[in-house]
């Protein structure tokens, strides 16, 4: 190994002749190895053709946001890091019996994977109900189409705010009173 220089400009010229001083070797063994199995193999002649992707529908793309804003809204992430249980449990203090618990009453910073499931399933049927209303102004279509998806939009977004509110009782007994 030759030394050190303390020249960087005079190192890298060392490692170019080095390098180049492989190819240049005279080891006639060398050569012939190199050259002997490329006189007599070729390379397939391939046909490849590049992969062509197509958009995905717009009803794929729905369903994929649909399903991505159902997990952020039910704390999809909570549950996976903190590893709450599916539902609580509490003893009626009378009877002594145990009763399950669907709701962490008082905590506002947690919740039972039922919990978070059952409001984030509301959030979305609020979404779709707006969804619906959306679609009930459509001018081509029929009017008892348009009357059928207003009315769907409508009770959807009302039954998801009142079952909303619900919770949000349930879960903090002094709100709203």
């Amino acid at each position: 190994m030759p030394p050190k220089s303390e020249n960087p400009t005079s190192q890298t010229t060392a490692t170019a002749t080095d390098s180049s001083s492989a190819t240049a070797s005279i080891d006639p063994l060398f050569h012939i190895l190199r050259l002997i199995p490329f006189t007599f193999l070729r390379p397939p002649r391939l046909r490849l053709k590049l992969p062509s992707f197509t958009l995905p529908s717009s009803n794929a793309v729905f369903a994929v946001v649909l399903l991505t804003y159902f997990m952020v809204v039910s704390g999809i992430v909570y549950d996976v890091i903190v590893e709450p249980p599916g539902i609580g449990s509490t003893q009626d203090p009378y009877t002594g019996s145990v009763r399950p618990v669907v709701f962490m009453p008082g905590r506002v910073n947690g919740q039972y994977i039922i919990e978070g499931l059952s409001s984030g399933f509301m959030f979305v049927l609020g979404g779709i109900g707006i969804v619906f209303l959306d679609l009930g102004l459509d001018r081509n279509r029929a009017k008892s189409v348009k009357v059928s998806y207003v009315t769907a939009g409508v009770s959807s977004v009302v039954f998801a705010y009142i079952m909303t509110m619900l919770f949000i009782r349930i879960k903090i007994p002094a709100y709203l009173r």
